[in-house]
C-alpha cells in the first residue's frame, strides 16, 4: 500500500483492496480538497477540517462512530477517546480508528486529547503504523506525543495535526516533536508492506503534495 499525507489529520490510504480516506476537510483550513474518488472515508470528529465528506468523490462508505466495519478485506474498527484532557467537556468525542489491511495494523488518533489509559492502549492492541497528531493546542503536544507513541510502540510513527505555513489557524511546529528523536526520515509517501514494514521503522515525515 501507499500512505499519502493530504494535509493536517488527512491520509490517503491506497491499496488494492480499496482508497481509504482520513478525516477530510474543507478548503478554508489552508490545504487543497482531494478530488479523487474514494472508497471509504472515517471522520473522528465532527468539526469542520476533519468531517468534510460532502468535498468527496465517488460513492464512499463513510464510517464516523465507534464500532466494527468490515468492508471487504479491509477491517476498521472504531475506539471512543476524547478531544481534550477533561473527558470531552471542552471539545468533544474523538474516536481513534484501527485499519487493517494488506496484514497491516495502521491506528489514526484522530484529535486525541489526552495520554491513553491502559483499557484504551489494549483495545488498540498490535500497531504498525500510527497517524499521531503532535502540534497542541487542539490535541496533545510534542511530548504528550512521544508518550502516546511509547505506550502504543509502533514499528512506524507518522506525526500530522501541526503548523505548516499553509495551515489557517496556529498549531505548533512539527520540530517540536521530531527535535525528541535522533533521526527522522523524510518521504513524499510511504510504501509499505507486511514483509518490508521494518525497513521504515522510526519517525516518517510525510511531505504535503502542495508544497
Amino acid at each position: 500500500m501507499i500512505i499519502n499525507w493530504l494535509g493536517h489529520a488527512s491520509f490517503l490510504i491506497d491499496s488494492p483492496l480499496g482508497r481509504i480516506i482520513t478525516d477530510p476537510f474543507e478548503k478554508k483550513l489552508g490545504y487543497q480538497e482531494y478530488r479523487q474518488p474514494v472508497d471509504i472515508a472515517t471522520v473522528s470528529h465532527q468539526h469542520w477540517d476533519h468531517n468534510a465528506v460532502q468535498v468527496l468523490q465517488g460513492d464512499p462508505r463513510i464510517i464516523s462512530q465507534p464500532g466494527v466495519f468490515q468492508i471487504g478485506q479491509i477491517r476498521i474498527e472504531g475506539m471512543e477517546s476524547f478531544h481534550d484532557r477533561k473527558k470531552g467537556q471542552q471539545r468533544g468525542r474523538n474516536i481513534i480508528y484501527k485499519i487493517a489491511a494488506e496484514g497491516l495494523d495502521i491506528v489514526h488518533l484522530g484529535d486525541l486529547g489526552h495520554i491513553l489509559e491502559p483499557r484504551q492502549i489494549e483495545a488498540i492492541g498490535n500497531v504498525d503504523i500510527l497517524l499521531l497528531p503532535v502540534g497542541g493546542i487542539y490535541t496533545i503536544d510534542a511530548q504528550e506525543a512521544r508518550v502516546v507513541a511509547e505506550q502504543l510502540n509502533p514499528v512506524i510513527i507518522v506525526p500530522m495535526h501541526y503548523k505548516t505555513k499553509h495551515l489557517s489557524f496556529e498549531l505548533d511546529p512539527l520540530e517540536r516533536f521530531t527535535g525528541q528523536f535522533e533521526k527522522t526520515v523524510k518521504r513524499p509517501s510511504l510504501q509499505v508492506s507486511a514483509e518490508d514494514l521494518h525497513e521504515s521503522a522510526g519517525v516518517v515525515v510525510l511531505d504535503y503534495p502542495g508544497s
